[in-house]
């Protein structure tokens, strides 16, 4: 089975009279267990989504871990998220765009009107408090139940959360790389330093106001024998989406139709 077929068949299990049950039931739990602490955020998974202000979130990580019906011990990932201008509508898939999406569009532009309703600012830019995101996706093994947890960091310009290493020591490298390419900050990381890009990288290459072809290019310098560091040399473009486009050969009303065989003939 492939992984789009899996979390299609695992998204469509969550909205079973049990699944919903069990979801139903774990929320309650929840509610009890850290009463006024959490506050549920809505997704089209079915599956349990939930928001916690920072000064809790040790509080509720171990409540979370330790607490009788919950026994969250498996932390399975840790990852950052940028917020910055959340809610422009960037990215069309449906019709073929001059606009681009993401980082690559060109900032200060009119929208094309040739885009519809969809081109331009259809949201305000993350408010303060508001920008990054780190969110837990945490397992029970004992129970079988899964949670997702996001905390957002109150200082924009330094965002910084506290490390939940010391309640799930699988954290540990999921946080440097969350540090690494958003620039979060974990107090209390027992060795938070960078883990995918090189030891003298400048920037976090993941927040969505650093360049997509980034800063500085690294090349081999036969002359002087060595690794040079320079500015990049790429120019900046807009990137085009994909256009996904209506395929007649799979219309709901031809996959399965009969065919016709003349009388007289074999279909063989």
């Amino acid at each position: 089975m492939t992984q789009e077929a899996d979390s299609t068949t695992a998204a469509a299990g969550a909205t079973t009279p049990a699944a919903v049950s069990r979801v139903s039931q774990l929320a309650a739990l929840l509610e009890r267990a850290l009463p006024g602490q959490l506050r549920r955020v809505a997704n089209h998974t079915g599956e349990l989504t939930y928001e916690v202000a920072a000064a809790d979130l040790l509080r509720a990580a171990s409540a979370l871990r330790d607490g009788a019906g919950l026994q969250f011990e498996m932390c399975m990932d840790v990852c950052g998220v940028d917020y910055l201008e959340h809610g422009r509508a960037e990215w069309k898939t449906q019709h073929a765009t001059l606009s681009g999406f993401s980082r690559g569009v060109a900032r200060g532009e009119a929208p094309d009107p040739a885009d519809g309703a969809e081109g331009g600012m259809v949201g305000d830019n993350a408010p303060p408090g508001r920008r990054f995101a780190v969110v837990y996706h945490l397992q029970s093994i004992a129970l079988n139940q899964r949670l997702r947890l996001k905390v957002f960091c109150p200082d924009d310009t330094q965002p910084m959360v506290d490390s939940v290493h010391g309640i799930w020591a699988s954290a540990d490298w999921f946080e440097r790389e969350a540090f690494d390419l958003f620039g979060i900050l974990f107090m209390g990381h027992p060795d938070l330093r960078r883990l995918l890009t090189d030891y003298g990288f400048i920037g976090h290459p993941f927040r969505k106001d650093f360049p997509l072809s980034g800063h500085v290019e690294v090349r081999y310098d036969p002359e002087k024998g060595r690794v040079v560091y320079q500015p990049v040399s790429i120019e900046p473009r807009v990137l085009v989406p994909k256009v996904i486009r209506h395929d007649n050969r799979y219309d709901a009303a031809l996959t399965n139709a009969s065919v016709a065989v003349p009388s007289g003939k074999s279909d063989g």
